[in-house]
């Protein structure tokens, strides 16, 4: 634990677009102090100079400059994510991971080990469950107001060209990337496992449709099973919709009514009709992540870091442990082995 005056000092690694909003995510919590900037890149290339902080290329040479660190935020590429973690526990540090926390179960498996051996404290990075609408939804299926769940439906369709898939990025490498599932969509994957648990009786097909030239892995899928408490669900997923992102949005077919939160990235109640319930007026949900020509999810990562402040002084307790983020990458990992 932290003393309570103290700062919590984080070490932020990899500089893209995600690093740069937990950086300012950092800086911005009165709590919390940005001491470190960590990636293999140049740091010409990345757009840095104004943290005015050291800069190292490697969690190694963090470590061993001797400088003074609480936490590592991981923010690098998908297929770094468990191994800097292994890393960053065994240096003894807490970590933030981002989504995903691996790209194999059994990766995440190890990760969560090891933190538990060296009592370090894991957060997986699941900033859409503190949005307004998603806070409401956990509510009102926990409370019983939608009564029994029948039928789940998850519809994802999002563009991703040649605007994102650059050949010298990450994305869209399989070793790196994963796979649309993984990089794109696994933050809606864990709200329906934060609402609805496990899944079972999995059946999907895959297409590419138009990424064969900028992807090594399908663009489109629709995917089928039962939940393991009780109803049936579907994803539809594609990053091939032109020009720009339509939707991401779940319906929720239920004993007492249904449900519909929509909007790019299910930050909207669109439809809400049930037995002896008022819809009440929700607060506004943060805008999303503007990523040059793409959206990403909503801006909630000032909660993230709050929670591990929280965590690391006594006051509360982890809102994304790190077991729901295996659940996560173990069932898209089960929904990809039946390709």
């Amino acid at each position: 634990m932290v003393a309570k005056d103290q700062k919590i000092k984080f070490a932020v690694i990899g500089c893209g677009h995600i690093g740069k909003r937990h950086a300012e995510m950092i800086i911005r919590n009165d709590e919390s102090e940005l001491v470190a900037l960590i990636d293999v890149k140049d740091p010409a290339e990345l757009n840095i100079e104004g943290y005015k902080i050291p800069f190292y290329q490697s969690i190694e040479q963090l470590i061993n400059s001797g400088i003074e660190v609480d936490v590592i935020s991981i923010c690098s590429p998908n297929g770094f994510h468990a191994e800097q973690a292994l890393q960053a526990l065994a240096a003894k540090k807490h970590v933030v991971v981002e989504k995903p926390m691996a790209l194999r179960k059994l990766d995440a498996e190890k990760v969560i080990y090891k933190a538990l051996n060296m009592h370090r404290h894991l957060f997986a990075v699941m900033q859409n469950r503190y949005s307004p609408p998603s806070v409401w939804i956990k509510d009102m299926v926990e409370s019983g107001k939608l009564g029994q769940i029948y039928m789940v439906q998850l519809n994802c369709y999002w563009n991703r060209d040649d605007r994102y898939y650059k050949p010298d990025s990450w994305h869209g490498k399989k070793e790196l990337d994963g796979g649309t599932l993984y990089t794109q969509f696994s933050h809606f994957i864990d709200i329906m496992y934060w609402l609805f648990g496990d899944i079972e009786n999995i059946q999907a097909k895959f297409n590419d449709f138009n990424h064969q030239h900028s992807t090594e892995f399908e663009d489109s899928g629709f995917v089928s099973f039962d939940f393991v408490e009780g109803g049936m669900g579907s994803i539809n997923y594609s990053t091939a919709v032109w020009n720009k992102n339509l939707e991401s949005s779940m319906t929720i077919i239920a004993e007492k009514g249904s449900v519909k939160i929509g909007g790019q990235y299910m930050n909207e109640v669109e439809y809400c009709h049930l037995k002896d319930y008022e819809m009440p007026v929700l607060a506004p949900t943060n805008p999303g992540n503007d990523y040059g020509a793409y959206k990403g999810s909503a801006q909630n990562h000032h909660y993230v870091i709050e929670n591990v402040v929280d965590v690391l002084k006594g006051r509360a307790p982890i809102t994304t442990n790190a077991l729901e983020g295996l659940k996560v990458v173990d069932m898209i990992e089960r929904i990809y082995n039946l390709k």
